[in-house]
């Protein structure tokens, strides 16, 4: 029991929620670019390496963001801050092994996801909470997984490709600064006083709205762009409603700081998996 309880806990240092949506969307990248017939033993190479990058990514950030969650309600149960894993220094072995099969396994599918992988674990690594928390550095990271599984199945830099990645860059706004506010008092309390905590709660909500906007354009766009079928088009404007009801409510809201979060939880898999699984099912189908 003892020794489940221990492996239980240093894969909750690799955010497994995270790093499986990162994954996923990844392997959906890699069906993508393969025009929905990726080579098997390719597609679950892709797809192990790009867990494995993600997850030593996501092991990095908690890591060096532990002080901070220490002093925060939202996080002071994590793994760190509760000395599950004390001291801290005691995971990062674990961490960076499974950085550097990232690493090596990338390599072996093309240089171009060795990049991605590389710049992108850098990237997370300064992706502190800090001034800059989600450009340039979050972006970055989060595209990392999709150049990966582009790049381990075509060379080929498509329009697709770079559109994946403004819809990244549109939602992560979205979805990072939704629980900030939803988190406000807690992040000031900690310390941080960067956007949105550094503004009325309106102006940030205001932003995001902007953004929801931006989103479904870039959306749409990629209906064209790609030349995708009904499906994908019927789930673009579906979740992209969701997605601008959910901003407007929290524009006008009497307590911003649950519709906020709710915003956040609805940015992650319903939307941004969902949008990638109706582009592979379109794709495929």
């Amino acid at each position: 029991m003892i020794a489940l309880a221990t492996l239980r806990n240093y894969l909750e240092v690799l955010k497994p929620r995270e790093t499986i949506l990162l994954g996923f969307i990844g392997l959906c990248s890699a069906i993508i670019a393969a025009e929905g017939t990726p080579p098997l033993g390719t597609l679950l190479l892709a797809t192990a390496t790009i867990a494995l990058a993600a997850g030593g990514a996501n092991g990095l950030t908690n890591y060096l963001d532990r002080k901070l969650d220490a002093r925060m309600n939202r996080t002071r149960g994590r793994v760190f801050p509760t000395q599950r894993i004390h001291p801290p220094e005691k995971a990062l072995p674990w961490i960076f092994g499974w950085i550097i099969a990232g690493l090596v396994l990338a390599w072996t599918l093309h240089p171009w996801a060795f990049t991605a992988d590389l710049v992108g674990t850098v990237a997370a690594a300064i992706y502190r909470k800090r001034v800059a928390c989600v450009f340039p550095q979050g972006v970055i990271a989060s595209c990392a997984p999709v150049l990966m599984g582009w790049f381990a199945v075509s060379e080929v830099l498509a329009w697709e490709l770079g559109l994946l990645c403004l819809l990244i860059a549109a939602w992560l706004p979205l979805h990072v600064w939704s629980v900030m506010v939803s988190h406000r008092d807690d992040y000031l309390e900690a310390g941080l006083s960067f956007f949105p905590m550094n503004v009325p709660i309106r102006l940030a909500t205001s932003v995001l709205l902007i953004f929801a906007l931006i989103l479904n354009t870039i959306a749409i766009g990629l209906y064209f762009v790609a030349h995708l079928g009904l499906l994908y088009l019927v789930a673009a404007l579906g979740l992209g409603i969701m997605m601008l009801y959910g901003s407007t409510r929290l524009l006008t809201s009497p307590a911003p700081s649950r519709d906020a979060w709710r915003l956040y939880k609805l940015s992650s898999f319903p939307y941004l998996g969902l949008i990638f699984l109706a582009i592979v099912l379109d794709v495929v189908l």
